[in-house]
């Protein structure tokens, strides 16, 4: 009892000085369009709030800025879901299977450091300005730091609990589902939320080369026309979103991983 009242107070300072710094981030803002010759080039916080609020009723473009997010979310879902799928059953394969390992980890090493939106340019060329391409480079950003956590994860068991297991006659099935893949959980989960950042900012980069919603695309066309209330009004939807995934993440972790405390 007494340590959740602890957490509860944390948390609840956490909140007040996260209150306190965006306050004193806005006001320097207000002060410096006010007082120096930032004004003639940026708007004020006001104004720009005042844009996001009417942006939920009035179209950027060819919609709403919800529906522009709602269109982003759905590339990086599309994307993330690939990556999920592919990352975790390659990186617990390499890491238990030497052979796989072998095979494709050359590969793997070699992709892994190049930044996702370096590919923008070939995946124009293998598959068109279309959605594909998008896909491709949203996939990468977050198939590395997947792949990874899930390797790292499947090599941290314990080899004395495999042979504790197998001494009590389990099989190789049986030794992955009940140790193997349980053990890795907080690794890949950590790779998880990494890959969800990176994917949300790839998202972004791969709108803003080539497409007419998303919101990339809100900041790209508002660079166009020297609008600078609609490129912060992008920037802002972006960040609220990215953090909502974060912290969405965060929780499912917390209700899967309570046996481990919910962090590796």
């Amino acid at each position: 009892m007494a340590l959740k009242k602890f957490y509860a107070k944390y948390e609840y300072k956490k909140l007040i000085a996260g209150v306190i710094s965006i306050f004193i981030f806005l006001l320097v803002w207000q002060l410096s369009i006010s007082y120096t010759r930032l004004g003639a080039i940026m708007p004020s916080p006001l104004s720009v709030l005042k844009a996001f609020i009417q942006s939920f009723s009035h179209k950027i473009g060819k919609y709403t800025i919800v529906q522009h997010t709602l269109i982003s979310l759905f590339r990086v879902l599309i994307a993330y879901t690939a990556a999920l799928i592919l990352g975790i059953g390659l990186g617990l394969a390499m890491g238990r299977i030497r052979l796989i390992e072998a095979i494709f980890r050359p590969f793997y090493e070699i992709i892994r450091p190049m930044p996702p939106i370096s590919w923008i340019s070939l995946a124009i060329i293998w598959f068109g300005l279309g959605e594909m391409q998008k896909y491709f480079i949203i996939f990468l950003s977050a198939f590395a730091s997947i792949t990874y956590t899930a390797f790292s994860g499947s090599r941290s068991v314990d080899p004395i609990m495999i042979g504790a297991a197998r001494m009590l006659g389990a099989n190789n099935r049986q030794v992955f589902q009940t140790i193997i893949v349980p053990a890795s959980i907080p690794y890949i989960f950590a790779g998880m939320q990494v890959a969800i950042s990176s994917s949300w900012a790839t998202v972004v980069a791969a709108e803003m080369v080539r497409s007419s919603e998303g919101l990339g695309w809100i900041i790209v066309s508002a660079m166009d026309i020297n609008d600078m209330k609609q490129i912060l009004v992008g920037i802002i939807a972006i960040g609220i979103t990215g953090f909502l995934l974060e912290t969405l993440l965060r929780d499912i972790e917390r209700r899967l991983s309570k046996w481990n405390g919910g962090e590796i």
